[in-house]
């Protein structure tokens, strides 16, 4: 970091949200005054707001209030079930909870899906936000998963452009001059997880702008592509 210090602040006033809307339009029209958009910032996308704007949503059936057949079609893998709670693997590679299928912050009967290709949604709004406010930035699809083997849940990338998803510390000296062999850090998911502090779970700000993130993290990046991790790789499947 640049003196080693970030400014985060949420843009309200996105309104609501609808498969017509040009999201990017709408985040340039909200970042105005001491909050607009300059080159070098980080404008983290609730997944939510990039649904609805791609009209990924999905009405409920009258015999399947809670989209338990949404789920599972939403799901490339079942990989646990808990009661009504299922651990999926989405087609994006994703582990979570009901394949990323949400009920919260949408009408009533309907459901928000993932979207297609996260990456490829954050491009899109980046171009957006390069064309409306000719300001070059990076920009991050963030969503709420959960952790296994810890409680809570925290906001996660799950798609970005325009800046690298790991930052790749292998082969670089730590503090006491040894060199580090495996340390890579996913840059994104800590934005993300930042950025949800001024955005919350229950308020109307669902866009957030990170200010002060390192020049030299920003390249083309992919989360799909760099931080899901390959069957091969894992110990736990």
């Amino acid at each position: 970091m640049t003196g080693g210090r970030l400014q985060i602040f949420g843009l309200s006033g996105i309104g609501e949200i609808t498969p017509t809307t040009d999201l990017s339009q709408v985040i340039a029209a909200a970042a105005t005054g001491s909050d607009a958009i300059v080159d070098g910032d980080v404008v983290v996308v609730t997944q939510k707001i990039v649904s609805k704007a791609e009209g990924r949503l999905a009405r409920l059936a009258d015999d399947d209030p809670h989209g338990r057949r949404i789920v599972e079609d939403e799901s490339h893998l079942v990989l646990r079930r808990r009661g009504e709670l299922v651990i999926s693997q989405t087609r994006h590679g994703f582990i979570c909870a009901n394949a990323g299928v949400d009920l919260s912050n949408v009408d009533a009967g309907w459901a928000a899906l993932l979207p297609e290709d996260p990456d490829r949604s954050a491009r899109q709004i980046r171009d957006g936000l390069r064309h409306h406010t000719g300001a070059e930035v990076a920009v991050i699809v963030s969503d709420t998963f959960g952790r296994v083997w810890r409680r809570g849940v925290t906001d996660v990338a799950i798609g970005c452009a325009g800046i690298g998803a790991i930052l790749d510390l292998r082969g670089t000296g730590d503090a006491g001059g040894r060199e580090l062999a495996v340390t890579e850090v996913a840059v994104v998911d800590e934005i993300a997880g930042a950025a949800e502090l001024v955005m919350g779970k229950a308020t109307s700000v669902p866009v957030a702008v990170v200010r002060g993130v390192d020049r030299s993290w920003f390249r083309r990046g992919e989360v799909r592509a760099e931080i899901v991790r390959p069957p091969d790789e894992d110990l736990f499947r």
